[in-house]
């Protein structure tokens, strides 16, 4: 009875998406920096990835485009620390599981990945629509137990061996991880201000969203902290694509 009913949720999460994604919103982004008198902003539907992108996934695209191997990257396109925890440029070995998701991994090659696949980056607004979801609940924003529970895991230290996607159950929209094993990329990651920005600092934005949702301030904060070429040893991605709307 119970995988009925789950088999019946993910049909109905993957309803109009494309494949292997699930179909997210359309909903409202609420903003932790919001100018005065701003309007909520609509988030039109979206497909998102069930996963974040593997490390399997990730060295097939590498070997199709052998100009974002580590050992050929630019050094404009990814840092020092590019894909290191592989055995090689061609190689996962034991520290990068194939069903493991990809890490060390820049904006540049990212975007690169998902433009391979005719997608792309989700952007901050979609990604935290779907990210606002629990396992039954397609907004649990409010819910201080949610809250809590995701900078539980932002207090921990990142494994030296990650552990598979989809091991855990999805959230309302059918997506999985999208809270405790890793922290994703998004295309539009340098837009919010940076961590500390206030009413005060003339720009005539407001962090009230921010007294609500920590968690979501603390990923602003981080990828506001990022170059497009950083990488990071918990830091991934998933795509994203248009959706035609019914």
């Amino acid at each position: 009875m119970i995988s009925g009913i789950a088999t019946a949720l993910f049909a109905i999460a993957t309803l109009g998406a494309p494949s292997g994604m699930v179909r997210v919103g359309p909903g409202v982004a609420k903003p932790l920096y919001q100018a005065r008198n701003e309007a909520p902003r609509s988030v039109a539907a979206f497909g998102l990835d069930r996963h974040a992108v593997t490390n399997g996934e990730f060295l097939s695209f590498v070997k199709r485009n052998p100009s974002w191997r580590r050992d050929r990257i630019s050094p404009l396109f990814g840092d020092t620390g590019y894909l290191a925890s592989w055995r090689s440029a061609d190689a996962l070995g034991n520290r990068a599981k194939p069903d493991a998701p990809v890490v060390h991994v820049s904006w540049f090659a990212a975007r690169a990945y998902c433009e391979s696949r005719g997608a792309r980056l989700p952007t901050e607004d979609e990604w935290e629509l779907a990210a606002a979801a629990d396992e039954t609940r397609f907004d649990a924003r409010d819910d201080l137990a949610f809250t809590e529970r995701i900078l539980a895991w932002y207090g921990e230290p990142t494994p030296e061996v990650l552990p598979a996607v989809a091991q855990n159950k999805p959230n309302r929209w059918g997506a999985y991880d999208l809270h405790g094993l890793i922290w994703e990329w998004v295309d539009d990651f340098a837009s919010t201000p940076a961590a500390g920005t206030s009413a005060d600092c003339g720009g005539g934005a407001e962090t009230t969203g921010a007294k609500l949702d920590y968690a979501a301030f603390m990923r602003s904060a981080f990828r506001s902290s990022l170059e497009a070429r950083f990488t990071t040893a918990n830091l991934g991605f998933r795509c994203a694509k248009n959706v035609e709307t019914p």
